[in-house]
């Protein structure tokens, strides 16, 4: 069941000076669909395009041409946000409060009653791995524990989807170990999740398909059998691909 459709989209950003102005193609005649209950990863180069599909489908940013559809909604659509879990690569919380306190705030903007959002706390602090932090303020927290604080925002109100921008980025590898365990664990509760690393090794090890990005464009899709029966495995095929795009 495919329940995210990229079709045909196109993003130019518009940027303007002095007495001129210009513009930065992001992604040309993208398409893609995201089937439920897989764990997707997009691979690419900086500036490959991938923080831009993470927005356009998250709803902070529209297209250009083309459209794109969450459960068949337009992403800004409030019934369409709902359904979607976002952890951005830098996530941002108050320094000044707990883990719990933020978690309300962000649950107030997702919508949810105060009484859903204390019966879910728990739970989520739980399966995060914050307990033992749950008192502390957020100025205590290392790199890791902070990620942990952002993947339980964006679970937090039970979405179907979770995107995820560069979830173990700056994260010491055994922060990385818990990272993809927490993925492999949402995955086996049904979810669909979509993330974004620079680490092919992590989305060898986590991902069922992987869309690698060049200069914009959706260059190739490859499944876990393809970069299994690979040698040199998915970084092989990624290094074919940057290449063979950069002749282009």
């Amino acid at each position: 069941m495919t329940i995210v459709s990229f079709n045909g989209v196109g993003k130019i950003y518009r940027r303007r000076g002095l007495g001129s102005s210009s513009q930065v193609v992001a992604l040309t005649d993208f398409t893609l669909d995201i089937e439920k209950g897989e764990i997707l990863g997009l691979l690419g180069l900086n500036g490959a395009g991938k923080t831009t599909v993470m927005k356009l489908l998250t709803g902070l940013l529209f297209p250009t041409t083309g459209g794109v559809s969450v459960f068949g909604l337009d992403p800004r659509e409030p019934q369409a946000k709902n359904s979607i879990g976002f952890l951005p690569e830098l996530p941002y919380f108050s320094p000044h409060v707990t883990a719990a306190s933020a978690l309300r705030y962000y649950g107030r903007l997702s919508g949810m009653p105060p009484r859903a959002i204390e019966a879910a706390l728990p739970a989520v602090i739980e399966k995060v791995g914050l307990v033992p932090h749950k008192a502390k303020k957020i100025s205590e927290f290392s790199k890791g524990m902070l990620q942990r604080l952002g993947l339980a925002q964006a679970v937090l109100h039970s979405p179907e989807l979770l995107v995820l921008d560069e979830p173990v980025s700056g994260l010491d590898p055994l922060a990385i170990h818990d990272m993809r365990a927490l993925i492999s664990r949402l995955q086996a509760e049904g979810r669909t999740i979509f993330l974004s690393s620079h680490s092919i090794s992590e989305l060898e090890k986590i991902c069922d398909r992987v869309i690698i990005m060049v200069r914009g464009r959706q260059a190739r899709a490859v499944k876990r059998e393809e970069w299994e029966m690979t040698s040199g495995g998915l970084e092989a095929l990624f290094v074919e691909a940057v290449t063979s795009g950069a002749r282009d």
